[in-house]
């Protein structure tokens, strides 16, 4: 049976229906995530909030297919991610899914553009195109220039530039981010939601986003509150659309 167009238009790009995840058993068993429903579109920009043990790290885990529900459903695209095998949700992760972590994690001594190229590498990827597609990724985020300074030789913002950009390199449909401005300062840290509301409303990269700071998640469209497992609350927050990628000189 053919799809209506309109109604495949329609259809969430992520959908989560009565997820549970529980850890442990009996009396030692941890309900993390109490029934959670939640539909997510395709170019949309989402900011997971609360409190330490709401359950939006979990959450984030089976969004991004590092962990599967209890029960309840996970669908990516109408694909229902949950029955997919551990490498088949592999092979999903690394097509669609880029990672950006507070800790930025990059090799010390490699330098930007190597440590770009990893997700390429280990796709078995060729050496001219892996030079090619981080030279264009670490462009997209303004740091085209600086592609053999090891991360010693960065700021903070640009080390985080550095990791968007690893995630780029991979052209994924969604950007899973971890409090991506934990550790900089006000400045850098708005330097970088800058620059990943600009990735939402340029590139229409999704991007779901882990925050603890009111400032940092103003920059997205949707809010989503976590306590204690369950969705608080979900709502719009009207952000403006994202401003252009400044020159690496500014975001140093």
């Amino acid at each position: 049976m053919t799809r209506d167009p309109d109604t495949a238009r329609a259809a969430p790009l992520i959908e989560l229906r009565g997820v549970t995840k529980t850890y442990g058993s009996g009396s030692a068993a941890f309900q993390a995530l109490r029934g959670i429903d939640l539909a997510i579109g395709e170019g949309d920009f989402v900011a997971v909030m609360g409190p330490s043990g709401s359950g939006k790290s979990t959450v984030m885990n089976i969004l991004g297919c590092l962990d599967v529900p209890t029960e309840g459903a996970y669908l990516f695209r109408g694909v229902p991610v949950q029955r997919l095998t551990r490498d088949q949700r592999a092979l999903l992760r690394r097509r669609h899914f880029g990672f950006v972590f507070q800790g930025f994690n990059l090799l010390p001594r490699t330098s930007a553009q190597e440590n770009v190229e990893l997700p390429l590498l280990y796709r078995g990827e060729g050496t001219a195109a892996r030079h090619t597609a981080a030279r264009e990724a670490l462009a997209a985020v303004g740091l085209a220039g600086w592609e053999h300074h090891t991360p010693a030789e960065l700021s903070g913002g640009q080390q985080q530039r550095v990791a968007i950009a690893r995630a780029l390199v991979t052209q994924p449909t969604v950007l899973l981010a971890d409090e991506p401005t934990g550790n900089l300062d006000t400045q850098r840290g708005r330097e970088i939601m800058d620059l990943l509301a600009s990735l939402n409303h340029v590139r229409g990269i999704t991007v779901l986003m882990v925050t603890h700071e009111p400032d940092m998640a103003a920059y997205a469209r949707r809010v989503v509150r976590f306590v204690d497992g369950r969705v608080a609350t979900d709502t719009v927050n009207g952000a403006a659309p994202g401003r252009p990628v400044q020159p690496a000189e500014e975001a140093a």
